[in-house]
């Protein structure tokens, strides 16, 4: 089962990445070409079209997974497969529209809805929540369509805010699908999962898009996700949450390090969209400002400020992703939770890093001599005097 998921994910990444150069010159044909502004760090005109890359490379793999023997259990009801990539499919499209002519906020919500619930429609909905005291609780059909569609919305919007910078959402989302698909695999090793579950196999067709899509989006970047593709990648992952989170056993569950561990765990690996996600939200709010309209206070924005390279707030807030998914999985995947102190020792170096490299950064470049300037008088270039009077050769 490893190798097939090899072969997948090597498929879904090599053709991502094969087809964005196509995609920069559709780009370039149509017009969707992001322009720097005062609202955004890129200085130079950037293709956006990348997400139609990911779409295809996502076709590619689970077209791969069809023809692989082990995913055949996915295949016998094509249900729930054909419901992913038709939703996709919408959601996709809703952001090409947006990259090229730009579309209202209640015209880009409505085409998320409609791609949750076309998911829902086709069985992949939330249907055991862990509740406190109550316990887990199936939920009515209308009610867990109602949440499903939720989580997509949440999730495509997350997403969709946290790509800011080169390489940012597409890394932080490789980070997490990859950490999910190893919770999926134990689910299923464990026979949590009801057979042909999809769950996992969308994680890995996720992982691929995003490490396909890394080799020309890391800074500097070629080409841009655009909102196609950060609702798409916000629309797999929920799919691949619902999926497996949603409709786990609950006595596998129950008795994991996290009760609550199908709400929990997608919670933690995707910490870092949903908390800018959150705090865009309530700084919005407070501004009474609309909650689509930009601005430049996310996380990465703020990093940037703080005095941290473009590079450098990218890698940070991978590690923050990447120690959020290992305090996660862990103990829900060992059943231990010896891992904990070095983990929090871990966080505790990056917090400060993230916080004081910057000011040790301007003190080390404020202690750096000053070259001297050159006199330029007329035409000839005249030795420049130091501070003592004396002359400095040019």
């Amino acid at each position: 089962m490893i190798r097939s998921y090899a072969i997948v994910l090597a498929v879904t990444a090599g053709v991502t990445a094969a087809l964005v150069p196509l995609m920069v010159r559709l780009a370039a044909r149509f017009g969707a070409i992001a322009v720097p502004n005062d609202r955004k760090v890129h200085e130079s005109p950037t293709p956006t079209l990348g997400g139609g890359a990911m779409f295809l490379g996502m076709v590619a793999g689970l077209g791969v997974a069809a023809s692989l023997g082990q995913f055949d259990s996915m295949f016998e009801s094509p249900a729930n497969v054909v419901g992913v990539v038709a939703a996709a499919l919408v959601i996709f499209v809703t952001g090409v529209i947006d990259d090229i002519r730009e579309v209202s906020a209640p015209a880009k919500v409505a085409g998320i809805v409609l791609a949750g619930s076309i998911l829902a429609l086709a069985g992949i909905s939330i249907v055991n929540v862990p509740l406190p005291i109550v316990g887990f609780t199936v939920l009515s059909p209308d009610l867990a369509a109602l949440v499903s569609v939720f989580w997509v919305l949440v999730m495509a919007n997350a997403v969709n805010l946290t790509d800011g910078l080169d390489g940012l959402a597409a890394g932080v989302m490789a980070i997490a699908s990859g950490a999910f698909l190893l919770y999926g695999i134990k689910l299923d090793r464990s026979g949590a999962l009801f057979s042909g579950n999809i769950g996992p196999l969308i994680a890995v067709v996720t992982l691929g898009v995003c490490l396909g899509f890394l080799v020309w989006n890391f800074h500097p970047a070629k080409i841009f996700m655009g909102d196609s593709g950060a609702l798409l990648l916000g629309l797999l992952m929920a799919s691949s949450t619902i999926a497996v989170g949603g409709q786990s056993d609950a006595s596998f569950t129950g008795q994991s390090w996290f009760f609550f561990a199908p709400l929990v765990i997608p919670v933690l690996i995707l910490g870092v969209p949903l908390l800018d996600m959150v705090f865009a939200i309530l700084r919005r709010t407070t501004r009474r400002t609309g909650f689509a309209t930009a601005d430049k206070d996310h996380l990465h924005h703020r990093l940037l400020r703080l005095g941290h390279g473009h590079r450098q707030t990218v890698v940070i807030l991978w590690c923050w992703t990447a120690l959020l998914s290992a305090f996660a999985l862990y103990p829900a995947i060992t059943g231990r939770s010896t891992l904990m102190i070095p983990i929090a020792v871990a966080a505790g170096a990056l917090m400060v890093f993230t916080l004081l490299a910057p000011l040790v950064g301007r003190k080390r470049r404020a202690l750096e001599p000053t070259p001297a300037e050159p006199i330029v008088v007329g035409q000839r270039l005249e030795p420049s005097a130091d501070a003592d009077g004396s002359r400095v050769a040019p």
